[in-house]
């Protein structure tokens, strides 16, 4: 084993890092904290840790540089042999003088890693940066082994933003007819094929494929296998239908009877634990509804939010045709990546987003392809219904490319078309 890493340190400091596209994500180089990224398998958290490790390169002799990548089929670890890579790497560098930079990729296959990762912060170096594909895990054992001693950050896959620039797309001047009609000729594309990065180039069959496979994993791996679950029909069942259903309310009740009508034996509190570990593999999000009542949030139906739109269209055909929920999904996984504490209102008429931050409601805003005479009136007094219970100046209608305004009784309604939205961030 220590010779394997040994030959994995010398090689990984010999060749050249792949050329790297910036992210929009920032985290901190030399905060004194364990720096995690997490996010779902295959969003790009591996060359986002060779970007940090360029970054550093400019100050910082490579050899001081040691990245492992735990899911390299060539390692063997649990908790009691991790040690061998400080073995392996004083052995390689008996002089090496200077901070020591950790990078350990998808360390979550180890067994108690956050014990090794505790004892290289408190013995050896504060600089660590680690990643990791399962939420629940990664976020667990930080809490209760590193605890004051890690800071955690999130990957998406590409924003728009990202994906532009993914394309080598430069944005330029937006007034121009030309650039604005290009703009949203990709915001098109990428509201169906979402923001994977490998699958970004490949033709449509490839990309299903590709995606298709992204989801085998993520199943099979992160949850059936990861929480040895006997019998996964009613689990896959759950996810075809939240899968089928972005956008819209998934009834715990109505799945329990649609099962049990099937003859799939489960317990409505499997069902419960099924939907965590569904989120916990960042394949789908859950929303609440806005209350300060925890029990209220509680018995309330959750929409369901995929983490990628082409995700989600590589498992549901009709998906695809419906774009006023892609549109929905992409706008909450936008708000998703801020960092943003997301519900939806509902009173006598929904309001599809309100944002809270520092106690308070913020912003409210309704998603829709187009405004017409047949949903105008929903779409404005359901955001009206949302601003005057939540005492807002203003709101926002996100459409694909409709640009308006309104004003009922000082109340202020901006309609602004989606890709200038994910392009300018003009709600906050």
């Amino acid at each position: 084993m220590k010779e394997i890493i040994k030959t994995i340190i010398s090689d990984f400091h010999s060749k050249s890092l792949p050329k790297l596209i910036k992210r929009d994500l920032e985290v901190p180089l030399n905060s004194g904290k364990i720096v995690s990224i997490i996010g779902p398998r295959r969003v790009g958290k591996t060359y986002f840790l060779f970007y940090l490790i360029n970054k550093l390169a400019e100050e910082v002799e490579r050899k001081n540089l040691i990245y492992i990548n735990f899911e390299d089929e060539r390692l063997n670890f649990d908790s009691l042999n991790l040690n061998v890579i400080l073995e392996a790497y004083y052995e390689l560098y008996p002089e090496t003088e200077g901070d020591l930079y950790f990078f350990f990729d998808e360390i979550q296959e180890v067994n108690k890693w956050e014990k090794f990762v505790r004892r290289i912060y408190d013995s050896v170096s504060k600089n660590i940066f680690i990643t990791g594909s399962s939420s629940k895990l990664l976020s667990s054992e930080i809490a209760t082994s590193l605890r004051g001693r890690a800071i955690s950050y999130e990957l998406f896959p590409l924003n728009f933003n990202e994906y532009l620039r993914f394309k080598d797309i430069t944005i330029g001047n937006l007034s121009a007819t030309r650039t604005k009609a290009n703009v949203i000729k990709h915001f098109n594309e990428y509201l169906l094929l979402g923001g994977f990065p490998e699958v970004i180039t490949y033709n449509d069959d490839l990309r299903y494929r590709t995606l298709q496979s992204y989801l085998d994993v993520m199943i099979f791996r992160d949850i059936i296998e990861r929480y040895n679950i006997p019998n996964p029909l009613a689990l896959k069942y759950l996810i075809k239908k939240a899968l089928t259903n972005v956008g819209n309310y998934l009834s715990v009740n109505k799945i329990f009877n649609e099962l049990k009508s099937t003859g799939i034996k489960v317990s409505k509190d499997s069902i419960y634990l099924f939907l965590n570990y569904i989120q916990d593999a960042y394949l789908i999000f859950m929303m609440n509804i806005f209350s300060e009542s925890i029990n209220v949030q509680n018995t309330n139906d959750k929409k369901i939010y995929c983490i990628d739109n082409g995700l989600a269209n590589s498992f549901s055909f009709s998906l695809s045709e419906n774009k006023g929920r892609l549109l929905e999904n992409l706008v909450y996984l936008y708000l998703k990546s801020l960092n943003k504490n997301i519900y939806y209102s509902y009173d006598k008429r929904e309001c599809d987003f309100v944002i809270y931050d520092n106690f308070k409601v913020t912003n409210a805003i309704q998603v829709t392809v187009e405004l017409n005479k047949s949903n105008r009136d929903r779409e404005i007094n359901g955001l009206l219904d949302a601003m005057k219970k939540f005492k807002l100046k203003k709101g926002f209608i996100i459409t694909l490319e409709q640009k308006d305004y309104y004003k009922e009784d000082s109340l202020e309604i901006f309609v602004e078309p989606a890709w200038k939205v994910l392009l300018d961030k003009i709600l906050f």
